[in-house]
């Protein structure tokens, strides 16, 4: 994950500034979104002088992106005024785009402070089985990813969901998921941001799936992210253990809705994101 965040500047400037990156191994050779996602707004920060911090962004995910290309990110400074910048970032592959993304950045400021609480009676996240644990015999690349390859440790409370699980409550549309980076990170708020972006692609559509009682390995089943907003609340760290709160309130038409919101184990609500993602689910499953 830090090395597809370390993007090169070409120092090439027009009207945009221009970077490039690379992206890492995926299954079936597509871009991961989370990825591309976070390298937008690691490029959109690289335009911001004053050290301002992204504190929203909302993207569209247009094509899928190839992993064995380099992705080109353009930055549109649209707005600098006193306390808040807005960037637009397009990534680029084969000269047509993969993503577009806006960003809002914003100086430390005070105010009155009012939060979501976090849910109750939730295990600690070390009481929780590691995916590893549910992956024994599943002799298949994705699973085979979701154990060893990835950057982020997860432990879904509910039961992760690569087959049926009877632990769950399908008709509520909640989970929740303990997180965090498997190795420890700099200390730099931008690089802890841009990786909480990486990871909110990962699992925001299971709740979704669990609605309609299906699984990632359901034969037939297709999700892909469509488009997808994050708004940084409170600093904090990614690799320490962080809880998902994650929902579905609607799905029909072949897409699927989800929100989630983020805390720390102190329990500050740090996070909140939501995504709409194709969601197209063989009948004999549903």
């Amino acid at each position: 994950m830090l090395d597809v965040l370390e993007l090169s500047s070409t120092e090439a400037r027009t009207t945009e500034d221009i970077f490039v990156g690379e992206s890492h191994w995926m299954a079936y050779g597509r871009v991961f979104g989370g990825q591309v996602m976070a390298q937008a707004a690691v490029a959109a920060q690289r335009t911001i002088d004053d050290g301002r911090g992204i504190h929203s962004m909302h993207g569209y995910f247009l094509r899928p992106g190839d992993v064995q290309k380099t992705i080109t990110f353009a930055v549109d400074r649209i707005h600098d005024g006193r306390s808040f910048a807005t960037r637009r970032t397009q990534a680029y592959q084969n000269g047509l785009p993969i993503l577009s993304m806006i960003a809002s950045f914003q100086s430390e400021d005070g105010g009155p402070e009012a939060q979501s609480p976090m849910p109750e009676g939730m295990p600690d996240p070390e009481d929780v089985p590691p995916v590893s644990e549910f992956l024994t015999g599943f002799d298949h690349p994705i699973a085979r990813h979701w154990d060893e390859g990835r950057a982020f440790d997860f432990r879904h409370v509910e039961g992760p969901l690569w087959a049926p699980n009877e632990r769950f409550d399908p008709d509520s549309g909640i989970m929740h998921v303990w997180v965090k980076a498997k190795r420890a990170l700099p200390d730099d708020d931008a690089l802890h941001r841009a990786a909480l972006a990486y990871m909110s692609d990962t699992v925001i559509l299971e709740p979704t799936l669990r609605r309609h009682r299906v699984h990632w390995l359901t034969p037939g089943i297709k999700v892909a992210s469509l488009d997808h907003a994050i708004w940084w609340h409170r600093k904090t760290r990614v690799d320490e253990w962080l809880l998902l709160r994650m929902h579905t309130t609607s799905s029909g038409g072949g897409r699927g809705l989800a929100h989630c919101r983020v805390f720390n184990q102190q329990g500050v609500h740090v996070a909140s994101f939501a995504q709409e993602g194709m969601v197209r689910i063989p009948e004999r499953s549903q």
